[in-house]
C-alpha cells in the first residue's frame, strides 16, 4: 500500500541567530523558523536548533564473505563513542551496561569534500573500510545497500550511504586507522551474519547505522 503525499510545507528563515561558540567539529545552528501551509497561511514564529558540520556526511561499510561452509560472514569494529559514554545515568530510564560508550560497529567515516559525488562516495568507503579494517578493494567493487537514509534528522542533516562488498579474508593486514585516539587500539571481530543481526536483537550490537546495514546484507 503507497504512502498518502506529504503535507505541502515550506519552512520560512526568520532569523539566523549567530553562535557565541568558537567554530569547532560540530557548531550550533540557531534559527528562526515559520511554517508556509499549502493554502500560504504561517505558522507562529518559532526558534529551532540544529548541529552542523563541515564534513556532514558519511559511508557505511558491510565487507562480508562466505566461509567453508557457506556461510556469510561480516566484521565488524569496536569503537568507544564519547556522547554514549557521558550519557547522565540519573536520566536513563534503564539500567545501563558497565561498557556504556563501547559499540561494534560496521567501518564507516565522514566524507570529504572532494568525495561528494557518486564515485567520490565509492572512494570514501574503500578508503574507510582499509582504514578501519584492512581491506583493500578497488573502488569499483562496492556495491550500494539501499537508499541513504538520516540518522537523526531532528538534529543534524547528516546522510548516512550503505554500501557492501565481498572480501578475501586471508587478504586482511593490520587497519593503519586515521591517528584519531578513539580509533587506536580497535578490535576486528569476524562474525557469522545471522548471529550479528541475532546480537541487535538482543542489544549487544546498538548501533543503528549497523544494524540496518546488517539487515539490508541479509535481504541480498
Amino acid at each position: 500500500m503507497p504512502l498518502p503525499p506529504l503535507p505541502k510545507l515550506a519552512l520560512r528563515l526568520v532569523e539566523a541567530i549567530p553562535s557565541r561558540d568558537e567554530p569547532g567539529f560540530l557548531d550550533l545552528r540557531r534559527q528562526v523558523f515559520r511554517i508556509e501551509r499549502e493554502d500560504g497561511s504561517l505558522s507562529d514564529a518559532f526558534v529551532y536548533d540544529t548541529v552542523d558540520r563541515a564534513r556532514l556526511d558519511a559511508v557505511v561499510i558491510a565487507p562480508h564473505y562466505r566461509d567453508a561452509a557457506g556461510r556469510r560472514r561480516v566484521f565488524l569494529r569496536s569503537a568507544l563513542r564519547p556522547p554514549v559514554a557521558t550519557r547522565p545515568l540519573g536520566i536513563c530510564p534503564v539500567p545501563e551496561a558497565p561498557a556504556l560508550g563501547g559499540l561494534w560497529e560496521l567501518p564507516a567515516g565522514l566524507v570529504e569534500p572532494d568525495e561528494r559525488s557518486v564515485e567520490g562516495l565509492r572512494r570514501c568507503a574503500a578508503r574507510e573500510l582499509f582504514e578501519e579494517v584492512g581491506l583493500e578493494v578497488d573502488p569499483s567493487v562496492l556495491g550500494e545497500l539501499g537508499p541513504s537514509t538520516f540518522p537523526a534528522p531532528g538534529m543534524i542533516g547528516e546522510r548516512h550511504f550503505y554500501f557492501h562488498v565481498e572480501v578475501d579474508p586471508a587478504r586482511r593486514v593490520t587497519p593503519p586507522e586515521d591517528g584519531s585516539p578513539l580509533e587506536m587500539g580497535a578490535v576486528i571481530a569476524d562474525v557469522p551474519l545471522d548471529e550479528a543481526i541475532e546480537l541487535t536483537r538482543r542489544g549487544a550490537i546498538e548501533d543503528a547505522k549497523t544494524e540496518v546495514a546488517l539487515r539490508r546484507l541479509a535481504e541480498i
